[in-house]
């Protein structure tokens, strides 16, 4: 027997009744096959080359030897960029965290019954999700002109869609039996979702909020490319010079913060779970 045929033929099996029964035929084989083709359209199309990467590749040591012996005089620039992407990570973060929960709350179709709303702001969501950040930074700048504004409101459409989408599936699974008792003894919609349905998703909604915010500051850092300020505008102008050692300084202080911010958030999603 061929390992072939080890693997893919079917085989037979006998149940204790004495009748005799045979696997399914593996789909394996048709789909590595397609696999190895889309791989291969995918090499054609993107003009792979592997010959190119390893001519090249010297130049990706040149890179990270020098941005491993970091400029340290040039630390002092790099902490008002440095501010001001925490400071468009933290508001954008905020305001979208904020703003999402009663746009969640319109789009849970077992809160809002009203379909055509529901479809609305599902839609909503969507289209805002669609935009990368980037691109919506740099509308922004066109709208809000150069500078951290256009950074935030880049950020805060991001996580006022990512959050909201999370939030509202989360309330369309939640356990409905405290709201609809509330509702029975004369509260209001709106009074029984903060009373009867919030302690049940804020745990979720925190933590949500909390990993959104820590994503933010490292994309905070790379809109300075589309003039929304933050360390992306000295990332930039430092590649454009090939003045890899200030890039390490840059990415160094970037490492230490994301680090912090991301031990702050893990002790406060434990205390969460």
């Amino acid at each position: 027997m061929t390992l072939y045929d080890k693997i893919f033929k079917p085989k037979n099996y006998q149940l204790s009744n004495g009748k005799m029964i045979q696997e399914k035929k593996s789909r394996t084989p048709l789909y590595l096959l397609l696999t190895i083709i889309i791989l291969i359209i995918a090499l054609k199309v993107t003009e792979f080359s592997l010959e190119t990467i390893l001519s090249k590749g010297k130049n990706v040591i040149v890179m990270l030897e020098a941005m491993f012996h970091p400029d340290w005089d040039y630390l002092p620039k790099v902490i008002e960029p440095l501010f001001d992407t925490l400071k468009m990570s933290f508001f954008g973060s905020f305001i979208g965290s904020l703003l999402a929960l009663p746009a969640a709350f319109l789009a849970a179709n077992n809160m809002v019954k009203v379909p055509l709303i529901n479809w609305l702001i599902k839609l909503l969501f969507t289209l805002i999700r669609t935009i990368p950040t980037l691109v919506s930074a740099l509308i922004a700048t066109y709208i809000f002109g150069l500078g951290t504004l256009a950074g935030t409101v880049a950020i805060f459409l991001f996580s006022f869609s990512y959050i909201g989408k999370i939030m509202y599936e989360e309330i369309e699974t939640v356990n409905m039996g405290a709201h609809e008792a509330m509702i029975s003894m004369g509260f209001s919609e709106s009074s029984a979702f903060l009373k009867g349905i919030i302690p049940l998703i804020m745990p979720t909604y925190i933590s949500t909020s909390l990993f959104n915010f820590e994503g933010n500051v490292r994309y905070a850092s790379i809109l300075g490319y589309v003039g929304a300020g933050g360390l992306g505008l000295l990332i930039n102008e430092n590649i454009g010079w090939r003045d890899y050692e200030r890039v390490g300084t840059i990415l160094f202080s970037l490492l230490i913060t994301v680090f912090i911010i991301e031990q702050i958030s893990r002790y406060c999603r434990h205390k969460l779970s």
